[in-house]
């Protein structure tokens, strides 16, 4: 499988500029403001080929987990000099810059349990009244599976090629490492993640658009809560995020979070990531900024329980957000989830300062300030 991914995109880049050339995106400069960095490991998915370098990178993982909960990843298959990363971030700004917004609203999303095609702005509450603005435009890994804007249509090759390389090339690698840091078989994960399996896997462009002073001081510059992402794994494409402190942009680097399903699955001992994202540094203030994701989610048949076979987890214990028999599917997990985002009243946390709390599927979710 992992070759037929190669072969794709080996065939992807050679017909590169096939399809007409998007107008280029230009990312604003990288902020010289004096920041509070986080420390990140790095890992090297070119050490993955051979079984030792997997069980060093694996240990790697584990430790990345345990601190700060993201890492890099580079040598994942995409390089800037044969322009197909900075290509997918010109064809993201397509789809907002290039679509009125008529076709915009006939390629929304008509289902409040699912992200499809766009969200608009503000969709979401913040804080004190204030909604969000940030759009985006969500597209399933089976990309030919709905209809798109005609902008998009001359670059849905591409982005097909750009799915499967974010599956097999990026996630795979992933989920083994993971796996191997809980002592079970290398494709445990990987089973529970098949590409070719019912589920919401997908492409996401977000373009986070500047606000009012007013809005900036109502919701303390907060553009998104901190929070977990909803499902296993998530892929930021080289661009600068802010959380509670700020993640350096490395150039063609990949940033990794877990999310809430390696929670469920491993029991705890990859807990999802805390996040969030606030008004760019004083540099970059009134610039929009524009990301690309690839967001991976579990089969959508999988049963959220913790994989009790780990030697690992027989050693540490199990931290369950829920008991197996309450446990959701990853089906029932991401809908629950995505219907409740920003629309939820949130109730103060009664143990811990600064938290919010909802309940979802029976499990406490929390969202941080």
């Amino acid at each position: 499988m992992a070759a037929t991914a190669l072969r794709r995109l080996s065939q992807y880049l050679r017909g590169l500029y096939a399809a007409p050339a998007p107008p280029q995106y230009t990312a604003p400069p990288a902020s010289n403001e004096k920041l509070e960095y986080a420390d990140l490991a790095v890992i090297d998915l070119s050490k993955a080929k051979t079984e030792a370098g997997r069980k060093a990178l694996a240990t790697d993982v584990v430790n990345a987990m345990a601190t700060h909960g993201f890492f890099y990843v580079i040598n994942h298959g995409y390089t800037q000099e044969q322009a197909s990363t900075t290509r997918v971030f010109s064809i993201a700004n397509v789809t907002f810059d290039d679509v009125n917004e008529e076709e915009k609203k006939a390629h929304t999303g008509q289902s409040g349990a699912v992200y499809e095609g766009y969200k608009p702005r503000q969709t979401w509450r913040i804080e004190d009244g204030v909604q969000d603005q940030i759009e985006h435009y969500n597209i399933n890994r089976n990309i030919r599976s709905r209809q798109h804007p005609e902008a998009l249509r001359p670059y849905l090759q591409e982005l097909e090629a750009f799915a499967r390389h974010n599956h097999f090339n990026v996630l795979y690698p992933i989920l083994r490492l993971l796996a191997l840091g809980l002592e079970l078989p290398e494709d445990t994960l990987v089973a529970q993640h098949r590409f070719e399996a019912a589920g919401e896997t997908s492409v996401r462009f977000m373009k986070y658009f500047p606000r009012s002073q007013d809005e900036e001081q109502r919701s303390k510059q907060v553009w998104l809560k901190g929070h977990t992402d909803i499902g296993s794994v998530t892929i930021l494409w080289s661009q600068p995020i802010g959380a509670w402190r700020w993640v350096r942009h490395m150039d063609n680097a990949l940033v990794i979070n877990a999310g809430d399903v390696l929670t469920f699955l491993c029991g705890g001992f990859y807990p999802a990531t805390r996040h969030r994202v606030v008004q760019p540094p004083a540099d970059q203030v009134g610039v929009p900024r524009l990301g690309v994701f690839y967001f991976s989610m579990a089969n959508d048949d999988v049963k959220l329980v913790p994989h009790e076979g780990s030697p690992v987890l027989e050693r540490v214990g199990i931290k369950r957000l829920c008991s197996n028999e309450d446990a959701p599917t990853m089906e029932e997990w991401r809908k629950s989830r995505t219907v409740a985002y920003g629309h939820t009243q949130l109730i103060p946390s009664v143990e811990e300062r600064g938290v919010e709390e909802e309940i979802i599927s029976g499990v406490v979710v929390k969202h941080y300030n």
